[in-house]
């Protein structure tokens, strides 16, 4: 017999936000459900604005536009791409060395001067000299997804029997990142051996992912089977990292997915992922409250920050 296909649940952030005491339980029930069973969930109801969806891919199609000489004079080499242009095949996953075929662009955190965590995060740049209008998209962007996240973890939480701040809380000013990628098409740029983005799990706590510009992007279920995911217009796929399943003790694994190669040599994809991290100070370790009766944890204690640079020397973006 054929397998089921897998189902993937939606949520809608508004009956957490704005429903009576049984729509939020429904709400949680589903989401911790969806990324326990499938690692994935749908997220409608939220805050993000179709326009500034439509505004960051604009810039972004313009800025993947320039020609190669002029995207890396926004390269900052040695920093691990944490802010700025990533150039094409500069990453890798952690279990593959052929680099992905992929560029990119990083969005962080926006603090005002004098911040205690300004000067370890370091300031964006914006190509506004060749992409007017880059900047004010891409940060309402970064600040309804964020949004967005610190909602789902207050969920999260409480699915999980923990305060409804405790995961929420690392989140306040913290390195999350948003990803502008392009994936050229292959007829241009192919390395051999290579996909446009090998199977992995994020390094983060959860990621959102507002619909991409074509399909591709795949998980892999807990038999190992791969399944398409593909949100609607206006959707938000969301997924459990590698940080928050090694802080709840895996009982939300992180799951694995990859974009796969078109058919079409021609075919050109850009996304948008928000990787949301922690503050780095923040540790990573599961609280007692998760632990059942004789139940030890799986992982030693590990800040937010050390975890990132373990992760980041295994993918390439740091030596």
């Amino acid at each position: 017999m054929p397998r089921p296909t897998l189902q993937v649940e939606t949520v809608h952030l508004s009956q957490f936000r704005e429903g009576d005491p049984r729509e939020r339980a429904t709400f949680v029930r589903r989401l911790g459900d969806s990324l326990r069973d499938t690692g994935f969930v749908k997220v409608g109801g939220h805050r993000v604005k179709p326009e500034d969806v439509r505004g960051a891919y604009a810039a972004a199609r313009t800025f993947f536009s320039l020609p190669e000489a002029a995207k890396r004079r926004y390269f900052l080499e040695g920093t691990g791409g944490a802010r700025g242009f990533t150039p094409f095949g500069s990453e890798h996953a952690k279990d593959n060395p052929v680099g992905d075929l992929k560029e990119f662009w990083h969005v962080g955190q926006e603090l005002p001067p004098g911040h205690p965590l300004k000067a370890v995060y370091g300031d964006n740049i914006w190509p506004e000299a060749e992409v007017p209008g880059f900047k004010a998209h891409t940060l309402a962007l970064y600040r309804a997804l964020e949004d967005c996240a610190g909602t789902l973890l207050e969920a999260l939480a409480l699915y999980l029997g923990l305060p409804e701040r405790s995961l929420a809380d690392m989140i306040a000013d913290g390195n999350s990142i948003l990803r502008i990628i392009h994936y050229p098409p292959l007829r241009d740029r192919y390395l051999e051996g290579g996909v446009r983005s090998s199977a992995h799990e994020d390094i983060n706590l959860i990621t959102l992912l507002p619909a991409a510009t074509d399909s591709g992007l795949q998980l892999q279920d807990r038999e190992g089977t791969w399944h398409a995911v593909d949100a609607e217009e206006g959707e938000i796929v969301a997924d459990a990292g590698d940080m928050l399943s090694r802080h709840v003790n895996l009982k939300i694994p992180s799951t694995t997915h990859r974009v796969v190669n078109p058919d079409s040599p021609d075919a050109m994809r850009y996304s948008m992922p928000f990787f949301c991290h922690p503050r780095p100070d923040v540790v990573l370790d599961c609280p007692d409250a998760l632990l059942g009766p004789g139940e030890t944890r799986r992982f030693p204690p590990i800040t937010a920050q050390a975890f990132l640079l373990q992760r980041l020397r295994e993918i390439g973006l740091i030596s």
